[in-house]
This record gives structure tokens, C-alpha cells and sequence, in this order.
């Protein structure tokens, strides 16, 4: 798998998808992702109307994980964490009963250095890992357990997008999540997933999960042992566990870590650049950078 095939051209990036939606289709199931270059996306309601072009209604972002907002419509900003921190590779909302099959990313504004969403393809991950490793996982799953605290990551009104605890409730009842209310404004929730899944329509086994980038050793050691200190073990943001509760080692993490940079590849934005990822074929993460560096994001195709 090459990553990611690149279409040159120039007009409205939506006419292209609309002409040519079959054969970029096929070239996203065979690549994993599709960069357009030279063509004019239109901003916000181009990439919108690009979504809709290539995978129908666009997707709302739920189940938020990280701090992004609402450029317009159900476009959005790309993750806003220091820059100068990397964000490991992961599938987006892998960690959720129902994620998008395709990604989009314009590049408003292009960074000045680095700044690049490295792409791995997660067959080639699944296939680098330790089989007693990749067992482990296939036997025992992953758990995924979140905090939503005053102090450290988001609140739980941001994440689920209400403040009625009621529809917190229906909604984690719908995700396989078990929410547990603390104190007067916490919330700790807990959901076991599969680390592996069949693509839909390769059918190969790919490594499909949150389970490096939640987890704690993914932090820098600073912040790492400050979390520690003030909230004790169990007081992350975002952790993860094997499914049944067991802690996974960090060297367990560093080899998943190192499986993902050994199938990684990398290209640097242009302005206008429109890359089209397929979520169950290939992982995304970021560089760090310097400049502005402005991607807008959106998502289509839900798995269910």
C-alpha cells in the first residue's frame, strides 16, 4: 500500500469528486488515502459540500476527546494540543462503538516546519506486531476509561455535547460505555472494545484502536507523574487497560508505539491541499511545528 496517492488538477475540488467519485473510491480502498493538489477547496463550505460529494451527509463529532471547535457547519478545527507536542497515530473515534470510514483534512494554512499528518497503513501495523502481543489483545480486548474533572481534560457537557445527565446516560447506554457520576460535577466512564477489526471491505484483520494514544505513557513524563501525584493511578484524563481491568505495560506500549512509526510516511502540506483518509486503513497523527499551521477537518461514512 502507497500512502497517500496523489491527484493533481486544478478548479473546485467538489467537481473533481463529483466527476470522478468511482475511480477515487477505488484509488482510497487500494492507497488508504488520496491527497488532492492544485484545486480550490472553497473553505469551509467547500469542504462540506466535498464531504457530501464523496460520502454523503457529513458526520457530527461526538464523544469528544480532545479540544477542537466548530469552524461552520460540521467542519471543524484539527486538534488544538501544543505545538510542539506530537499526537501518536490513532483511527479516528476508534475508541467508540460507531466511528467515520473517511476523513478529510483541508490545509488552510500550512505550517511553517514540519506540522505533516504522518499516515500509516494499520494492516501493515497489525502485521509488525509481536503475535503474542496482537493475541493478548485479541483474547483479553482493550478498555478505554476516561475522567471528565474540573482540572484536567475536558468536562463531560463538552464531550457529549448536553448538560442533561440524563442524555449523558442514554448515550453511553447506546456506545457500550458504563458512566459512573462523581461528586457534584465528575464523571468516570469505562468501555472495553476490540483492538482488532476486519476492514469492510478487504475483510483483512487491521489494528483498529485508541490503546497507545490513551495511554498514560503516551504523556510526557512531567505531566505523566503530575497527574499521578494530584489524582492518584486512575485519575487520567483517558487511560487504557486490557479489557478485563489488567494494566498494559509500558514496553507492551513502546513496541505498539514503534510498530506504528516503522509503517509511518509523511508528506509536507501545501496550501489548499485536501487529503482523504480511509479511517480503517490508515492511521493519522501530527508533527510537531512551527507557524500557523490551520487544517480543517471533517468526516463521513459511519461504520453502523
Amino acid at each position: 500500500m502507497t500512502l497517500a496517492h496523489i491527484v493533481e488538477g486544478s478548479g473546485p475540488a467538489v467537481d473533481r469528486l463529483r466527476r470522478d467519485r468511482d475511480t477515487l473510491r477505488a484509488q482510497i480502498v487500494e492507497h488508504g488515502a488520496i491527497l488532492l493538489r492544485g484545486f480550490d477547496v472553497g473553505g469551509a463550505d467547500g469542504l462540506e459540500a466535498a464531504v457530501r460529494a464523496f460520502s454523503g451527509e457529513p458526520l457530527t463529532y461526538t464523544e469528544q476527546s480532545s479540544p477542537r471547535s466548530v469552524i461552520k457547519g460540521k467542519v471543524y478545527t484539527s486538534t488544538s494540543y501544543p505545538q510542539q507536542q506530537e499526537i501518536p497515530l490513532h483511527n479516528e473515534m476508534s475508541y467508540q462503538a460507531v466511528w467515520p470510514l473517511t476523513l478529510f483534512f483541508h490545509c488552510v494554512e500550512p505550517p511553517l516546519t514540519q506540522g505533516a499528518t504522518p499516515l500509516a497503513s494499520v494492516r501493515q501495523v497489525y502485521e509488525l506486531i509481536d503475535p503474542e502481543v496482537r493475541a493478548e489483545f485479541e483474547r483479553r480486548r482493550w478498555m478505554v476509561v476516561r475522567n471528565f474533572g474540573e482540572d484536567v481534560g475536558l468536562r463531560w457537557w463538552t464531550a457529549f455535547s448536553t448538560e442533561d445527565r440524563s442524555e449523558v446516560e442514554r448515550q453511553c447506554a447506546r456506545g457500550g460505555i458504563t458512566p459512573k457520576w462523581i461528586g457534584t460535577d465528575g464523571l468516570r466512564t469505562e468501555a472495553v472494545r476490540d483492538a482488532v477489526h476486519k476492514h469492510p471491505v478487504s475483510g483483512m484483520p487491521v489494528w483498529f484502536n485508541h490503546v497507545v494514544i490513551f495511554h498514560e505513557s503516551s504523556l510526557p513524563e512531567d505531566v505523566r507523574e503530575g497527574i499521578a501525584e494530584i489524582y492518584g493511578p486512575d485519575g487520567f484524563p483517558q487511560n487504557s487497560y486490557y479489557g478485563d481491568g489488567g494494566v498494559i505495560p509500558d514496553d507492551v506500549v513502546a513496541h505498539l508505539r514503534q510498530c506504528y512509526r516503522s509503517a509511518s510516511t509523511r508528506f509536507d502540506y501545501q496550501r489548499d491541499d485536501l487529503l482523504l483518509v480511509d479511517n480503517m486503513s490508515v492511521a493519522h497523527g501530527r508533527e510537531p511545528f512551527t507557524g500557523p499551521r490551520k487544517i480543517a477537518v471533517a468526516m463521513g461514512e459511519a461504520s453502523a
